[in-house]
């Protein structure tokens, strides 16, 4: 059998702080994990596309490294 309370946020926060340092700092990590996985569901929703494919994504990567290089290269005078 559920049930349901209908608890404010001052009454739950009240309720956490009667409970023992240990088991509030345990029940802070998993809200932490919980909102941290929603967070990143989020965002791979937000950002889904199909248009991009993994050739792109390897030509985009050795683009940014050839420039990094060239100006690692310029920085040092290796010329």
């Amino acid at each position: 059998m559920n049930a349901v309370l209908n608890l404010s946020y001052n009454q739950i926060v009240s309720l956490v702080k009667q409970l023992p340092t240990r088991t509030q700092l345990r029940l802070g990590r998993v809200l932490t994990k919980e909102a941290t996985q929603a967070e990143m569901e989020h965002f791979l929703n937000v950002f889904k596309t199909d248009n991009i494919s993994e050739e792109d994504i390897l030509t985009e990567v050795k683009q940014v490294r050839k420039e990094r290089y060239a100006r690692q290269q310029e920085g040092t005078g290796n010329r």
